[in-house]
């Protein structure tokens, strides 16, 4: 008897592997599956400038790594005695504006280094709609590179929302920004692949009917994209969880994010359907790693968990060895440092 509706997962022609580099960028359900694989002690770079919903801000950040232009401190505004970035996460930050500006502008070279050599971008789309910053509420006049006049912006920073307009874009603006976006990073990278996802989150805030709206034209405009480009891909984490497993127990108490148990559903499937055999299985053996480093012991000065580390240092250094392409320095150091402390 079946519970679930099934679904067709298609393989990727050419599955990610532990050799690829990895760059992320999207919402925070990107940084879900970027956490993931970076445990996994995957090639990864996630969200240089932090967490992106709509296209206009994913396409405009990678853009902006291509280009490499440094940003100024006439890219700042303060609000609240904090100095922010209109293109970036609030994560980005800081009380002081030598310092928003500086470490903006690490992360930006960061990732124009990465992308450069990058064999993956996977972009989780959040949101059609966007935030755009009305001209009246700068200085000075700002750039757009839009029709509207308007700047698009990354985050609000929490500004005043008189400040700006909400704009659902239309499913032809998507594909034009994403159309444009990918022609830039192959000519940049030809060597890249882009893997789209759209993410499961609902965003309540702006109603259902206007959740599902949105959703509908970022589904839509990247099945374009991925039947007009042999290198464009798309993997199923809204449809999984939405339809597959589609029921109240699966999200947060704030029945909008999927809670912990959606949340590795879906990164099993996209594991069988994205990644490549011969990965899985190091996958494996890296995750019982990961769980033993976890491992509290109720007992930890007992000569049982002594034993318990230095066998999963050993192990460590096996994989390590088997697997010169794992960076397991850290676990190796842990086991070993913790062994020793018990004596």
């Amino acid at each position: 008897m079946e519970f679930m509706t099934p679904i067709d997962l298609k393989q990727l022609p050419s599955p990610i592997s532990y050799a690829d580099k990895i760059l992320l960028v999207g919402s925070c359900f990107t940084e879900h599956i970027g956490n993931s694989l970076k445990e996994l002690k995957f090639d990864v770079m996630q969200n240089p400038n932090g967490i992106l919903f709509d296209p206009a801000s994913v396409c405009a950040s990678l853009i902006s790594y291509i280009e490499n232009v440094p940003l100024t401190a006439k890219d700042f505004f303060e609000l609240n005695e904090v100095w922010n970035s209109w293109a970036h996460h609030s994560r980005y930050s800081h009380i002081s504006l030598d310092e928003a500006v500086h470490q903006a502008n690490e992360s930006r070279q960061r990732a124009h280094d990465f992308l450069k050599q990058a064999d993956w971008i996977i972009v989780t789309l959040g949101s059609s709609f966007s935030y755009r910053l009305r001209q009246d509420q700068v200085s000075e006049p700002v750039y757009t590179g839009d029709s509207s006049g308007l700047l698009p912006v990354a985050n609000c920073h929490r500004a005043p929302a008189t400040w700006f307009t909400k704009h659902l874009m239309e499913i032809g603006e998507t594909i034009t920004l994403l159309d444009t976006c990918y022609y830039r990073l192959r000519i940049f990278n030809p060597k890249i692949k882009i893997l789209f996802t759209v993410s499961p989150v609902r965003h309540l805030r702006d109603g259902v009917v206007e959740n599902n709206r949105s959703k509908a034209r970022l589904i839509e405009a990247v099945h374009h994209m991925t039947g007009k480009f042999d290198h464009l891909f798309y993997f199923p984490a809204y449809e999984l969880v939405i339809d597959i497993l589609r029921d109240y127990r699966f999200y947060d108490t704030d029945f909008a994010h999927p809670n912990y148990a959606a949340t590795g559903f879906v990164l099993e499937k996209f594991s069988e359907s994205c990644i490549d055999p011969g990965s899985q299985k190091i996958m494996s053996e890296v995750r019982k790693l990961m769980i033993a480093r976890k491992h509290r012991a109720l007992q930890p000065a007992t000569n049982a968990h002594r034993q318990f580390l230095l066998a999963h240092h050993e192990k460590a250094k096996e994989l390590q060895a088997k697997f010169p392409f794992l960076d397991l320095a850290e676990e190796i150091s842990y086991f070993k440092d913790a062994a020793n402390e018990i004596g």
